[in-house]
């Protein structure tokens, strides 16, 4: 076999993992997002400012944010369910240092802070959870498409054939969730009124580096002969177009229908989507193609996987625009958010009990169909993650009120209530969002240009790709190459952070 089939059969055949370590997965970033806050907190506790360095702020993120989460999808993952318990740990040592040192002038009794925490306002202007989120799923996307090459990286981690639920599978789910959480359907404000068809423009103009980068990889993948999975979405398509399409086709619908009832259009469309699955030939077709033996005659029977496919990421992101709308709601106040993590909580198990039923009644998870198990399956996971990064925040807000004037980037500023009359005390004054501490965030700088960080990682997989041979690398060399490759990813991120560079060029 050539180098690309084996590299293709090394990725090829395979049937994901359990529902439970995947959910136990999804803890370590909050948990690593956790400890970083904690350590930033706990430093300003010993010297009285903020970490200003540069160069340490980069090491820290990098090595407490990107790092454990590497090396749980590869080395370590053999304990994967042990590693929550460590960072869980790690994370209440240092909690417990923390409490144990405030300055004695400053101190405040803690059963005063409990008491007051539900009370506390934050800044309602700013969902540090939805960056968070977003950034996260790029960072573990970019991980992934390098270290699947790679035999350090489970097979059972990578996305499954035809039925299964790999991690690899619900990156892609949770990819287009994340950007259907700040779509313009979302970010539009409700007493803002707008020609009806005026977001559908706005979708129509820029989709166009979409669909650019689609025919760019394209045109690369061919022309090297770079290893791909015909199967993942056909012979011709790629996640680019898939992303285009799909949000070109939620403006279109969220243009006719109200915004406020998407979730009523992506219950349609996946219910009907999978009635057509099962009732009709097309899932035969999706599968085996028009000869049923996996035919690609044709530009429909080539790409059928991305083409059809498109209907269930359709629903999962009309899923998403309604988690959006609902999450900015005014709640300024950690007791309304209390309230939301409630709600998040009880949303996850009743698309769960509807996953199973879905699982027994019609398919199992497929991300190759996208039918509804699948839609199911990511909206649950990608609400269940964004409800632990929330739970992470007020954490975090509830240690800063314990130590006076620290900060953390990317975490909620507390404020004081509009209108009142209270004196301020010093975790209170409202200083804005995050970003303006004087040390710089590496999640910040990766939100920031998001699509340029995703573009770099495609290029640099292709890149490793071409120069090593992944699927005969020892664990310390492959160790070395995931590193150095995140860390570069990582540092141009930040370099573009520092002078304020935003790479948008429609």
């Amino acid at each position: 076999m050539s180098q690309k089939q084996l590299k293709e059969a090394f990725i090829s055949n395979l049937n994901g993992t359990s529902l439970l370590e995947i959910s136990v997965g999804l803890s370590l970033a909050p948990l690593c997002l956790l400890c970083r806050g904690l350590l930033l907190i706990l430093h300003y506790l010993h010297y009285g400012k903020p970490l200003s360095s540069r160069t340490h702020s980069l090491l820290l993120d990098f090595l407490v944010l990107v790092s454990p989460l590497l090396l749980s999808c590869t080395v370590l993952s053999p304990i994967i369910f042990f590693m929550p318990v460590i960072l869980a740990a790690f994370c209440a040592a240092i909690f417990s240092k923390i409490y144990s040192q405030r300055k004695q002038e400053t101190r405040e009794p803690f059963g005063q802070i409990v008491k007051e925490f539900p009370q506390t306002y934050l800044d309602p202007d700013y969902i540090p959870a939805i960056t968070v989120f977003r950034v996260y799923v790029n960072v573990l996307t970019a991980i992934s498409i390098l270290a699947v090459d790679f035999p350090q990286y489970p097979r059972r981690y990578a996305k499954a054939e035809t039925y299964g639920t790999g991690v690899m599978d619900l990156g892609v789910g949770a990819f287009i969730f994340g950007n259907a959480l700040v779509c313009p359907e979302v970010r539009q404000k409700p007493c803002v009124t707008q020609p009806k068809f005026s977001n559908l423009a706005r979708q129509f103009f820029s989709i166009w580096p979409l669909i650019s980068l689609g025919v760019g990889r394209l045109l690369s993948v061919k022309s090297v002969e770079y290893h791909e999975h015909t199967s993942e979405y056909g012979v011709h398509w790629n996640f680019f177009f898939t992303l285009a399409f799909v949000r070109l086709a939620a403006s279109l619908l969220l243009a006719m229908f109200p915004r406020n009832k998407a979730w009523i259009l992506a219950l349609t469309v996946a219910v009907l989507y999978q009635l057509i699955l099962n009732t009709t030939s097309l899932k035969a077709f999706l599968l085996h193609g028009s000869s049923g033996r996996d035919s690609r005659a044709g530009f429909l029977d080539a790409n059928r996987e991305g083409l059809l496919s498109l209907f269930g990421y359709l629903a999962i992101y009309l899923a998403s625009v309604q988690v959006g709308l609902w999450l900015l709601k005014c709640r300024s106040s950690v007791r309304g958010w209390l309230g939301a993590l409630w709600v998040l909580a009880r949303a996850v198990v009743v698309l769960l009990l509807f996953l199973h039923v879905s699982q027994a009644q019609a398919d199992p998870v497929s991300r190759r169909m996208a039918n509804l198990s699948f839609c199911l399956w990511v909206t649950a996971h990608c609400l269940m993650l964004f409800a632990l990064f929330v739970a992470t925040d007020l954490t975090l807000v509830f240690t800063k009120l314990l130590v006076k004037g620290s900060s953390v980037p990317c975490c909620w500023s507390v404020v004081m209530p509009p209108n009142s009359n209270k004196k301020p005390r010093p975790e209170a004054v409202p200083v804005g969002r995050e970003e303006k501490v004087p040390h710089l965030c590496l999640i910040s700088a990766i939100n920031k240009n998001q699509l340029l960080f995703f573009l770099l990682a495609n290029v640099m997989t292709g890149a490793v790709n071409i120069l090593v041979d992944t699927i005969h690398s020892k664990a310390a060399f492959a160790l070395c190459i995931l590193h150095l490759y995140m860390f570069f990813n990582c540092l141009i991120m930040y370099i573009l952070h520092s002078k304020n560079i935003v790479v948008k060029f429609w």
